[in-house]
């Protein structure tokens, strides 16, 4: 079989490095970074060593969420001088949930070649351990902090069917395992991975109520990946107004609008959300006088 020779000038290529343990590093992804002109890294600091000791002299620049934008017009300029450019990330594969996403698609507009060649990812390594179902699932990556985005998010995770993959940092674990609990209840399946492919690695479940005491009584430390299992989809009577109702109100308690509520359980019963959103206004009415 032949494969072309890499690597080649004025291409980009995404390459998956360990997210723990060296010896997954692939041979074709070690002879790139051996073998490139540029290597842009998170953080020169931490991937230079790691390079250097493959035995690549290639040129190193930082490339992370801070200097997105004004890095990405030079990495530009070297694939059109003909350089090959390596995107590694400080672990697992670049371009998900980090600024490699934005590189890639400015290198595709300005007409380069992407290649990306398969290594680690914490989130489908994560996704595969955890004995959840994998025909369908969906990637959160890092919920936003805080506020009305959040929340959102929270709630569009409570009625999710297919099983979800979340980043958390150590320190807010337990205040998402927490929120996660008040709007799933402690039941919910989940699968939280510490340290994967690491001499520590541990993984917790099987619910949300499980992994909140085990993370009581052990100090969040290292880095996770949360797997919350999808759903159970509830059923609802089409024809109990007071049900539709009482299942509204609950999601506008927990902090949606009148408007999300009726849509959400318009998805549920196949109703219309018009004929919803009057019946709760209905009853509000009903409730004043």
């Amino acid at each position: 079989m032949n494969h072309r020779i890499e690597p080649s000038p004025g291409v980009l290529y995404i390459v998956g490095t360990p997210i723990g343990n060296l010896g997954d590093l692939s041979k074709r992804a070690g002879m790139l970074i051996k073998e490139v002109s540029v290597i842009a890294c998170e953080d020169t600091r931490h991937s230079g060593p790691f390079i250097r000791r493959l035995g690549s002299k290639a040129n190193l620049l930082s490339f992370h969420r801070h200097n997105t934008q004004t890095r990405i017009p030079t990495l530009l300029a070297l694939l059109g001088e003909g350089k090959s450019l390596a995107l590694i990330s400080d672990a697992g594969l670049p371009g998900i949930c980090d600024p490699g996403e934005a590189l890639i698609c400015a290198a595709k507009e300005a007409g380069h070649e992407v290649i990306c060649i398969p290594g680690p990812c914490a989130a489908t390594t994560a996704l595969v351990t955890s004995g959840l179902p994998t025909n369908r699932f969906c990637f959160e990556g890092f919920l936003p902090i805080k506020g009305k985005e959040r929340k959102q998010r929270l709630m569009e995770l409570q009625t999710e069917q297919r099983t979800s993959i979340i980043y958390e940092a150590p320190h807010r674990l337990l205040k998402l395992l927490k929120e996660l609990l008040a709007i799933c209840g402690e039941q919910r399946a989940l699968h939280v991975c510490r340290e994967l492919t690491k001499i520590h690695e541990e993984h917790i479940g099987p619910t949300i109520g499980a992994a909140i005491e085990h993370f009581k009584e052990n100090k969040p430390l290292g880095e996770f990946t949360i797997v919350l299992g999808g759903a159970v989809k509830q059923k609802i009577s089409l024809s109990n107004p007071d049900q539709l109702i009482n299942k509204m109100q609950s999601f506008i308690k927990e902090g949606a609008s009148s408007n999300e509520a009726a849509r959400k359980i318009a998805q549920e019963t196949g109703h219309s959300k018009r004929f919803l959103y009057e019946l709760l206004h209905k009853n509000k009415a009903k409730e004043k006088k």
